[in-house]
């Protein structure tokens, strides 16, 4: 395969190269108040990037391709780290081939060819990771990055039990396509639905975006085939069992180290009757938070809720409404109490119509309760319009001078707001020893009865380099990521773990579980050669305590093997 008979999707960024996310003349504005404004960074071309691809280490093979272009498209996933490494032209590490194979055969010929020659192998799905899974680490090695994007049809309906089985990198649309076609749903939609894929889901443990009704993938997956090099593993559908612990919970969130998953097989629910989203205002962010724990633990069966806090509601409204309509808006919510501390809380109502309404009577009741003015289906319509957009907004601001990421966590209920108030003042005052500053907005994107999971969103101005741009965003990822793990609260609910993570797993699993994990996966991957430098990286390198004196040197000094794999310079003029 070459790189001419790839999919539309740009080389250096994010989706489809056809389709973008605007922002309005309001929304500029809006964002240069909060942030100031910096020129942009000038991109490398294509052909600059391709000038820097090495020759590979391996020779010509069936196996595999060694087209540059290729090699060059699956060098980077889609972290900042990544986003600066490809928009600067230096990507530093390249898989020195791409393997297209089209069946869990040719997978385990791969795996044989590996064993005996050395190779390493990176398991590739939709190439969306957000935390280094797939970026290849340097390696005296050869490296063969392995797209399962071949392997992606339905191989079997079972309509009794509700499980289908698909072949591990088939995408989130091709999926429900498929499924749908026959009158069910996954029902996994994360915000990278329409590049993601179900094997992708699976090794990171992701969540979808209507988890309330369908479950996060853990929920979801009932077993499949893990190619390892100590043969196949098959992974039976029981429904339960209290014979020793679930193999299939190793499976999840093992990142690629255990194997490759070729075939997955998944719980599925017939279509609904109908589906609708809506829209509420709160009083403010407290009043949010209590209103969505209250209908959590009613156990209210909604399909999804999410509550935006104050900055992210202002941000949002800026950046999708008018002036007009923002004014609108405005005055029907001070008539009904609500001013402007108001919170956005996005509602999903999923089933048959009768209990619909009577979970919609029900959830507008407790609205109520909580001071929130229900606005109906208008905005919940667009909403759901543009659920999957937000990332285009990343090329966007990146042609502005701003960059932009992520963190998420989750943690109980009574640390929610204590440590969305942590993040975001670390994540706001991250830069000011650089005099700059950086736009920082939090939504409770799942819950649960007993917590919920924060999703905080930052954007800053780039520096004057790329080099001075991802020191500034990997002393805000360094700061707030230790501060995460000394307040209770996991260091990903929904992203895993990859390189990014790696170094604030030993604090959150601890010392014993982290070895007995290690020696599992050596019993698959004696000699490291399944995506090495992931997941477990850095286990000799524990970041210290955020509130010890160490950390006061250690987020201004980047960890050292990162600096390495990531180091960027300023592309030329």
């Amino acid at each position: 395969m070459s790189a001419s008979q790839q999919d539309n999707r740009p080389w250096n960024g994010w989706g489809d190269k056809d389709k973008s996310l605007a922002l309005s003349a309001d929304g500029i504005a809006y964002i240069k108040r909060q942030v100031g404004t910096a020129p942009p960074l000038a991109n490398a071309t294509l052909e600059q990037a391709l000038a820097s691809v090495p020759e590979s280490k391996l020779a010509p093979n069936p196996l595999y391709s060694l087209d540059r272009e290729l090699r060059l498209r699956h060098a980077r996933g889609q972290s900042l780290p990544d986003w600066l490494a490809m928009k600067s032209g230096r990507f530093e590490v390249f898989p020195d081939a791409v393997a297209f194979p089209r069946s869990s055969e040719e997978i385990r010929q791969l795996m044989t060819a590996a064993k005996q020659q050395g190779w390493q192998l990176i398991p590739y799905g939709g190439g969306t990771s957000v935390v280094g899974h797939i970026t290849p680490c340097a390696s005296d090695k050869p490296i063969v990055t392995v797209s399962l994007s071949k392997i992606n049809r339905l191989l079997d309906l079972d309509r009794v039990d509700q499980i289908a089985t698909f072949g591990a990198g088939v995408n989130g649309p091709f999926l429900e396509a498929q499924l749908q076609a026959h009158g069910y749903t996954l029902g996994h939609f994360p915000q990278s639905f329409e590049l993601s894929t179900l094997g992708g889901w699976v090794v990171t443990r992701s969540s979808g975006q209507q988890s309330l009704k369908y479950g996060r993938i853990e929920n979801l997956f009932a077993g499949g085939q893990i190619e390892t090099f100590n043969g196949s593993v098959d992974i039976p559908t029981l429904p339960a069992s209290s014979a020793g612990p679930d193999w299939r919970q190793l499976v999840l969130g093992s990142e690629g180290h255990l194997g490759i998953l070729t075939e997955a097989k998944v719980k599925i629910s017939r279509l609904p009757e109908e589906e609708f989203f809506g829209v509420a205002f709160m009083p403010n962010w407290q009043q949010g938070i209590d209103c969505a724990r209250e209908i959590i633990q009613q156990r209210l069966p909604l399909s999804m809720l999410r509550v935006s806090n104050t900055v992210e509601t202002t941000t949002q409204l800026f950046l999708s409404a008018s002036e007009s309509q923002r004014q609108w808006l405005s005055r029907l919510l001070k008539l009904r109490g609500v001013g402007d501390d108001k919170c956005m809380l996005v509602y999903g109502i999923t089933g048959d119509k009768r209990a619909n309404r009577a979970h919609y009577r029900q959830l507008k009741r407790l609205l109520r309760q909580f001071g929130g003015v229900n606005t109906g289906q208008h905005l919940g319509k667009k909403w759901a319009q543009k659920r999957f957009t937000f990332p285009y907004l990343r090329e966007t601001l990146w042609q502005m001078g701003y960059a932009i990421d992520t963190l998420e966590t989750a943690t109980n209920w009574s640390n929610v707001a204590p440590l969305t108030e942590k993040i975001e003042s670390s994540l706001r005052s991250g830069l000011e020893p650089f005099g700059s500053k950086a736009h920082v907005f939090t939504h409770l994107s799942h819950l649960y009865g007993d917590g919920a999971s924060i999703y905080t969103t930052y954007l800053f101005p780039v520096a004057d380099s790329y080099d001075e741009t991802y020191r500034r965003w990997q002393r805000l990822k360094q700061s707030t990521s230790r501060l995460i793990v000394d307040n209770n609260a996991t260091i990903s609910h929904q992203h895993g773990v990859g390189a990014d993570h790696a170094p604030y797993l030993p604090r959150e699993k601890g010392e014993h579980v982290i070895t007995s994990l290690r020696h599992c996966f050596d019993y698959f991957d004696p000699e490291q050669q399944l995506n090495p430098g992931k997941l477990f990286k850095a286990l000799d390198n524990t970041p210290p305590s955020s509130t010890s004196e160490a950390n006061t040197h250690q987020s201004s000094s980047p960890d050292a093997s990162v600096q390495q794999e990531l180091q960027l310079t300023e592309s030329s003029q």
